[in-house]
């Protein structure tokens, strides 16, 4: 997920990457979809999709992976983590596309005439049907190698499974989630009450994107394990834990709360009438599921339950890293994902 955001980027950028040569990083880019309109009926005016690429495209576009990005996390956030060093840009053409509220593509901070509070309300899906647009319409793609993401990225990749089920070969969904528990819906919740009632957020009508400490403490406590912070932290070093928490800066707010409010509304089998096993009917490519057993802000027993309906690869990491997990070294990670990628 995401925030406290500079906790997982840290945890992200220094934890053991795998050794893989990588091109350059990714230049910025961006396509204009137009009026986007949401399955709400509202529209995003003037939408804006951002995205970056590695490698180079193969003369039958044949060889096409596409990484959704986490909760508050940028394309650029995405280089460097272990599951997008398992991605050999030598061979594939990597496509890293900025989810809707990002900050980066259409956002309530960076829109000019829906500006903060007045920026319609989206959804998983119409994050995903954006990335559509932007796939087939812009950059001339009928259809993909892979499609794979981290913890929001992999519930947008559950949600591509049965939206698009004929885009992709393969599917790999990282301690994502086809369907949010109570557990997850009480955490989310709980996060987003906390920043609609700090008074510095003001209805999202403030002019400075403001420090909101009790967010941030709520996300710092979930995002790895206890037994990873008793390890880490110690008593004495405490204190120095909770200013880090209470200080840090984050991403602007409104689209922390856009974007949550997206996670809690998701639901892959809402189409099917809750039917989670005629969601999965509908899923064509093969799928990689990779999930943490100790993750304390994704659930894995959806996705857990998910798999027992498909012929999926389940990949259950078991580690203090909680969310975290997939980033801390596991050769599971990088050698089920190679392996998925290279079936024929």
């Amino acid at each position: 997920m995401r925030n406290s955001l500079c906790s997982l980027l840290l945890f992200f950028i220094t934890a053991t990457c795998f050794a893989q040569n990588k091109s350059k990083p990714g230049r910025q880019q961006f396509a204009a979809i137009g009026d986007f309109k949401l399955e709400s009926g509202n529209t995003i005016n003037n939408c804006k999709i951002g995205y970056r690429t590695y490698g180079q495209l193969n003369s039958a576009k044949s060889n096409v992976i596409l990484f959704l990005t986490w909760f508050g996390g940028t394309a650029r956030d995405v280089e460097g983590t272990a599951p997008w060093q398992a991605v050999d840009t030598t061979h594939y053409f990597l496509v890293i596309v900025d989810a809707l509220g990002d900050g980066v593509s259409a956002s309530p901070s960076n829109s000019v005439k829906q500006h903060g509070p007045a920026f319609p309300a989206f959804s998983i899906r119409d994050i995903v049907e954006s990335q559509h647009q932007l796939l087939t319409n812009k950059l001339g793609f009928a259809h993909v190698h892979a499609i794979m993401g981290i913890s929001m990225g992999g519930i947008q990749t559950f949600q591509w499974a049965v939206s698009y089920p004929d885009f992709t070969d393969v599917l790999i969904p990282i301690v994502g989630s086809p369907q949010p528990t109570s557990y997850d819906l009480m955490l989310y919740s709980t996060y987003r009450k906390i920043i609609e009632a700090d008074s510095a957020f003001n209805h999202g009508n403030y002019k400075v994107n403001p420090i909101i400490p009790t967010a941030n403490m709520l996300w710092e406590l979930f995002l790895t394990t206890p037994a990873n912070r008793v390890k880490g932290i110690s008593h004495d070093n405490f204190p120095k834990w909770l200013t880090s928490a209470e200080t840090k800066k984050t991403g602007d707010w409104n689209d922390s709360r856009y974007q949550i409010m997206a996670v809690i509304g998701h639901d892959i089998s809402k189409p099917y009438n809750g039917a989670m096993k005629e969601a999965a009917a509908h899923v064509k490519a093969k799928m990689l599921i990779i999930s943490s057993q100790q993750d304390h802000m994704v659930n894995p027993a959806p996705a857990i339950e998910f798999s027992k309906l498909l012929p999926a690869k389940l990949v259950l990491l078991n580690s203090d890293g909680g969310h975290l997990a997939p980033n801390f070294g596991d050769p599971q990670v990088k050698n089920s994902i190679i392996e998925i990628l290279g079936e024929q």
